[in-house]
């Protein structure tokens, strides 16, 4: 395993390169059936990667790179959970929850918690729009647990946003756009998964997927203050 460096410069592009490398690998195999067998490797694998560089960010702003590196890990046992042949959806999203939950507190080390009220106003009326078109189509069982994770998706995301409203750099606009693109591979993971089949779905879930969780990595680095 590579020695951990300082994070007072930004990681190296190679860092991007292999994330995206090992991701479009998963995708590819998750839409082409007979390399699915290569899809049960590379998609953990990336999300480990981004794990591995937040752990390198040494001189992080140490609650910070620990919130996030355990969303990482908790991210990707639910990559694990969501990608095994058997029904797993409950597992996958208990786990992605706490996962939330866990970049929620990464943000609120950077920004008190709603300090603003507009970014949570526009990510609630995002989420009740996905909840009033998904509503209908999801099973009874399923209607809490879907409630309380979108609600948990939506505070961290609009957390996010906050962070970088009120300090503007690089490191924060990245957690900002990794927070949106979560909630855009989320909302498509539902619509295709409880409404309407998406042409492709794979690739769209996954590519902002792995998008959101480089990002929200790649914001440790220089995350001092």
């Amino acid at each position: 395993m590579p020695a951990a460096v300082p994070s007072n410069t930004a990681p190296s592009p190679r860092w991007a390169w292999s994330v995206a490398v090992v991701a479009a690998l998963a995708i590819v195999a998750a839409l082409w059936p007979p390399l699915h067998a290569l899809h049960y490797l590379a998609k953990p694998a990336a999300t480990l990667l981004v794990a591995l560089l937040v752990w390198r960010a040494v001189d992080a702003q140490p609650a910070y790179r620990r919130a996030v590196l355990a969303g990482l890990l908790l991210s990707t046992l639910g990559d694990i959970w969501l990608m095994l042949p058997r029904d797993l959806f409950v597992a996958g999203l208990v786990s992605f929850l706490l996962a939330h939950l866990a970049y929620l507190y990464a943000f609120t080390r950077l920004a008190a918690l709603a300090p603003l009220r507009w970014p949570f106003a526009a990510y609630a009326l995002l989420a009740a729009g996905v909840v009033l078109l998904l509503w209908s189509h999801l099973p009874a069982p399923l209607r809490a647990p879907v409630l309380v994770y979108v609600a948990a998706l939506a505070t961290m995301a609009a957390q996010a946003a906050v962070v970088a409203v009120q300090r503007i750099t690089a490191s924060r606009i990245a957690a900002a756009i990794g927070g949106l693109s979560f909630v855009v591979s989320d909302a498509l993971l539902a619509i295709d998964r409880f409404h309407t089949p998406l042409p492709y779905a794979a690739l769209w879930v996954l590519a902002s997927y792995w998008l959101a969780q480089f990002l929200i990595g790649r914001s440790v680095w220089q995350s001092r203050g």
